[in-house]
């Protein structure tokens, strides 16, 4: 057993209302600037949809992620040697039409436009050749649009559903859908890193986050092709390849990163998880459909009295110990198993899990009005949104593995409406207890809706003494009486 530690993440997607705040968050903090304008570190996609880049969950077109036939493992995208071979012509990068020309407007026309009986308007500008353009495509153009044919009907994982499948998601009355917040997920088994032939991408060993040497990175881009999640980007103008931080200076001063703190629906939980490295090559090459429930094996017990001797014995410190007991998403993940990898087919294993949205609740309507009496609150069956879909998000095809959590999910629903409505009957609170004990639905209800911040986001203390050095003398720490403090040397990990 070979313990490591790993900042995770977990989104609920009930509560995301597609606001968009962390994608101009992150964009403020971290790409506003030449050769970064097209990059959404954090953005928010409609699902169905194609995403963006376009259509990035199509493996078979851009080669990301790993190749599961072949054991041991290789990268669809043929690794560092063919990387290597490919560097001036690599058929398997999303172009920039599958992004997006990013553009801004002629704000001057309007400004200093003369009177006259005409509204003045500013032109659409391209931020690359600084001509104008007329806009087609954008990393949120099909926001809203999850029934759209142009956009919803072309989504990678509605393969494999029925007709009558699609007309649930399709038919326009009854059309849903839901948003999927994205950002990198800092995977265990991170196909960039392997796919850089310059060596310039690393796995941070004290919280797992991945980063880009930007000394060593040689702009070849073979990080890009084999990111499955496409979340890494090359910057045209520095010629250097960027990525997700995980706003690493902030976490290291004991703060959220920006996406975090600037959430408004409160979807956003953040946590250390134990994990055996061990157990990653065998985890990453099992069936698809067993790769969800195998991830979530090799996360380890912090409170297993065997786990924390060997994680001291590894190298882990203390706090980050402590901090991986306190953990929401250990709960979300393991203890309460709620939370799913996204697409753990690439077999990169995410370490940013996702609360599936709930099913919609439907009325049957007669006459113009919705009788709520005929909602149903307890079938799988009525889903608005095919398990199939779902499981071809969030769990490699495996619906047992989704229908599971919605029965938890569903069974936390119902116990809240006896406990607030009252106007269940008994035989239906006792089947739902017997799926979720009393006690920890109240728990996943508190979690899911009264959690303070302190509760969501439990940022390990990661060097935060150095950040105090970088301050303050080192061994001088001048407290509220102006008196000077000693302080042990830093301890680097």
């Amino acid at each position: 057993m070979n313990i490591r530690a790993q900042v995770s993440s977990v989104f609920h997607l009930d509560k995301c209302i597609g606001c968009h705040t962390c994608s101009v968050t992150c964009k403020n903090i971290w790409t506003d600037r030449k050769g970064a304008e097209y990059m959404w570190w954090n953005n928010v996609e409609t699902k169905p949809g194609t995403g963006y880049p376009t259509r990035w969950e199509d493996q078979e077109h851009y080669r990301g992620g790993w190749d599961g036939e072949k054991q041991p493992l290789q990268l669809r995208s043929g690794g560092k040697g063919k990387g290597l071979l490919n560097l001036f012509h690599n058929p398997d990068l999303p172009s920039m039409d599958d992004y997006y020309e990013p553009w801004t407007y002629r704000y001057q026309d309007l400004f200093q436009a003369g009177q006259g009986s005409d509204q003045p308007v500013a032109r659409s500008v391209s931020m690359v050749t600084g001509q104008p353009m007329d806009p087609q495509s954008g990393p949120n153009w099909d926001d809203d649009l999850g029934g759209s044919s142009l956009y919803a009907a072309n989504d990678p994982s509605l393969e494999g559903l029925t007709p009558d499948e699609r007309q649930q998601l399709f038919a326009t009355e009854r059309m849903a859908f839901f948003y999927l917040p994205r950002r990198c997920n800092h995977c265990l088994n991170a196909a960039c890193v392997a796919g850089c032939p310059s060596g310039a991408i690393y796995k941070r060993g004290e919280d797992g986050v991945v980063l880009i040497n930007q000394e060593k990175c040689r702009g070849w881009r073979m990080c890009v092709s084999a990111c499955p999640y496409k979340k890494t980007y090359y910057n045209w103008t520095a010629g250097k390849s960027e990525k997700c931080i995980s706003c690493y200076p902030r976490l290291e001063s004991g703060e959220m990163p920006g996406c975090y703190a600037s959430c408004v629906g409160r979807i956003r939980y953040m946590g250390v998880l134990l994990y055996d490295a061990a157990g990653i090559a065998a985890t990453a090459g099992l069936p698809p459909q067993e790769l969800a429930a195998a991830q979530r094996e090799l996360i380890l017990n912090p409170h297993d009295p065997a786990v924390i001797a060997q994680a001291r014995r590894d190298g882990i410190p203390f706090p980050l110990l402590e901090a991986a007991r306190q953990s929401p998403v250990y709960r979300f993940v393991k203890e309460w198993g709620l939370a799913l990898p996204l697409h753990p087919e690439f077999r990169t294993l995410p370490m940013l899990f996702y609360v599936p949205p709930l099913l919609p609740v439907l009325a049957k309507v007669e006459g113009g009005v919705a009788d709520m009496a005929q909602a149903s609150f307890s079938s799988l069956e009525k889903a608005r949104l095919p398990l199939r879909y779902l499981a071809n998000l969030f769990a490699g095809g495996n619906e047992q593995e989704v229908e599971a959590v919605y029965r938890r999910l569903i069974a936390v629903r119902l116990q809240r409406r006896a406990d607030s409505v009252g106007d269940l009957s008994a035989g239906e609170v006792e089947q739902a207890a017997a799926i979720v004990a009393p006690q920890v639905a109240r728990e996943i209800y508190r979690m899911s809706a009264l959690s303070s911040i302190k509760e969501r986001i439990v940022v390990p203390p990661m060097a935060r003494e150095m950040a105090i050095e970088a301050h303050t003398d080192p061994h001088e720490h001048r407290g509220a009486n102006g008196f000077g403090a000693r302080l042990a040397p830093a301890r680097r990990w």
